[in-house]
């Protein structure tokens, strides 16, 4: 098997696979699973979206949820842990943490593509305990200490 490529399992027949929109999307398109009947999303209210899959993401690897491009800017629907991450262990339903920053009621429909998966690689990072660290020319310069452009 291609060691990049994911498998989904549909938990309900009426579930939609992830599709790429383009020969050049980075990500593929998650569709709301909703066949009991639509969910509305009140303006600064987040819900948790179900897609009726689970995925088996290769090990080295990790599924990034991202907003759509769409959604977050016609309508300010996004995602608000982006990117969520996926890890390659979970087996679990997909489920899509969505909230509307927009000022109006946003309606989301069985089959609505709601978010995109981009699987990327994970670099697992050994961890060294030390008394001391480097110095460096920014230091402990926090949030805005590189500049305001």
């Amino acid at each position: 098997m291609n060691p990049t490529a994911v498998q989904f399992r549909k938990l309900d027949p009426k579930a939609s696979l992830p599709s790429y929109q383009t020969p050049g999307s980075a990500g593929m398109d998650l569709a709301a699973f909703l066949p009991a009947g639509d969910a509305v999303l009140s303006p600064g209210s987040i819900a948790i979206i179900p897609t009726g899959l689970s995925v088996a993401i290769p090990a080295g690897f990790e599924g990034q949820v991202r907003p759509r491009s769409g959604l977050s800017t016609k309508h300010g629907v996004t995602v608000p842990n982006a990117p969520g991450t996926i890890d390659s262990d979970y087996r679990g339903e997909l489920r899509i943490a969505l909230i509307n920053l927009g000022r109006e009621p946003f309606t989301i429909t069985h089959g609505l593509r709601v978010a995109q998966l981009v699987i990327a690689p994970v670099v697992r990072a050994e961890i060294i305990e030390a008394a001391e660290l480097d110095d460096t020319q920014r230091g402990q310069g926090g949030f805005g200490s590189t500049g305001t452009r």
